[in-house]
């Protein structure tokens, strides 16, 4: 799609981005949040598995029978609160739906167990079906511009609030929900636990394209002023311009060098291409991102 504006909107732009193919974005969305659900009653909670608020949910079923989609409704609730509050309403914006359908599709699919039977599985077969299934649809949803919730919001709150980064707020986030597992269920759930969330990290980050937490663009484009305030303005994340000059024709131009999380990379590439479908960009791995506001 060639995206012709006369005056630059940034918000524009963002809108058209997630607009285009509503209907496939919703219905891969809304399978993926199904995946979960699924994978989340027959292998997460039968086998003791603890990340996230879901792992919160096993804990407190285990000590108190509680239901876990009622659990994970409740905390959601209160997280989509604490987003609005500490997040703002552009970032819980993608989350509320999310976080009404996980718990809602985990109690629709609850009596899924009843049809299926792995009492003579291996458990770590079992943990890795989970991880899978799980990262894949993790990968999807926020592919397509939501997340479920959950412990995302405490990961990003942290992150925002506590200076550091996603990756160093997630081992935080993690580390006590699973460390809480521990204390409950023993070092063999700590360990599968602990399996089963590398293994997400890696599948989620497959489905988004890439092995990396952050993805560096470098853009060469004739709409360098529109390009860069969309980056800048709408998507937050800092440019830095570079000098150059092109070797076959000698013409000087600058290179726009902008580093965000992976999550936001199909936003920022069809972005870039709304504003200036012949920019030439290149996009690599970034390992380690520190410094700069």
């Amino acid at each position: 799609m060639i995206f012709n504006l006369n005056k630059f909107d940034g918000e524009k732009i963002v809108e058209s981005v997630y607009n285009n193919a509503k209907v496939k974005r919703y219905t891969l969305f809304i399978f993926a949040v199904l995946l979960q659900a699924i994978a989340f009653n027959i292998f997460i909670l039968p086998c003791n598995l603890i990340f996230g608020v879901s792992g919160i949910s096993v804990i407190l079923h285990d000590i108190f029978n509680l239901t876990p989609s009622l659990v994970i409704l409740l905390a959601n609730i209160l997280l989509v609160l604490a987003s609005f509050t500490f997040l703002g309403k552009d970032a819980t914006k993608g989350t509320i739906l999310g976080s009404l359908l996980y718990p809602l599709f985990i109690e629709l699919t609850a009596g899924l167990t009843n049809y299926i039977d792995l009492e003579n599985t291996e458990i770590v077969v079992i943990a890795l079906a989970g991880a899978v299934l799980t990262g894949i649809g993790s990968g999807i949803v926020f592919r397509e511009g939501f997340t479920t919730g959950g412990s995302d919001v405490l990961k990003q709150i942290l992150s925002e609030y506590g200076k550091m980064s996603l990756g160093k707020a997630t081992v935080y986030v993690e580390g006590v929900i699973i460390l809480l597992g521990l204390l409950v269920f023993g070092w063999q759930s700590f360990i599968y636990s602990i399996l089963v969330l590398a293994v997400m990290s890696v599948i989620t980050d497959k489905v988004l394209i890439g092995i990396s937490q952050y993805k560096t663009f470098q853009i060469v484009t004739t709409k360098e002023k529109e390009v860069k305030e969309f980056l800048l303005n709408q998507l937050r994340h800092g440019v830095t311009e570079i000098e150059g000059k092109g070797a076959y024709t000698g013409h000087k131009q600058k290179m726009l060098l902008s580093t965000l999380p992976t999550k936001e990379y199909f936003l920022a590439k069809e972005g870039i291409l709304m504003i200036d479908p012949h920019a030439f960009f290149i996009v690599t791995d970034a390992y380690e991102v520190r410094g700069g506001e």
